[in-house]
């Protein structure tokens, strides 16, 4: 299974970005979503899961309201759009599957991360 996280960036503050999160080695449509993130210094936390479906998503309480979890699985793609953007949400962005279909699940394999600097 390989996921690649790609589309992070530097932005300003109350600005938006979207991550996309590509998969392959595994039926898409079968697992569960994850992102996740790790600030400089911090321990790696969840921000958002989707279940296979799609019909079914999960936030960090902290990011209700501004980000937005969504999967395309004609595309085994992924999205994480991020809106209103902090300064403190300044993290490497992870993307993972999951073991199974549903929400909540745990995370089997994880892509490389992709670098989201908010400027203030």
């Amino acid at each position: 299974v390989q996921l690649q996280a790609f589309g992070g960036g530097l932005v300003q503050a109350g600005g938006s970005l979207r991550l996309s999160c590509a998969a392959s080695g595994r039926i898409f449509s079968l697992y569960a979503m994850g992102w996740f993130r790790r600030a400089p210094g911090e321990e790696r936390v969840f921000v958002a899961a989707i279940s296979a479906s799609g019909r079914n998503t999960d936030y960090a309480d902290s990011l209700k309201g501004r980000f937005t979890i969504s999967r395309d699985n004609a595309k085994n793609t992924a999205y994480l759009q991020m809106n209103s953007l902090k300064p403190e949400d300044t993290a490497v962005y992870y993307c993972a599957t999951a073991r199974g279909p549903v929400l909540p699940s745990t995370y089997d394999y994880w892509g490389q991360g992709t670098q989201v600097t908010v400027s203030s």
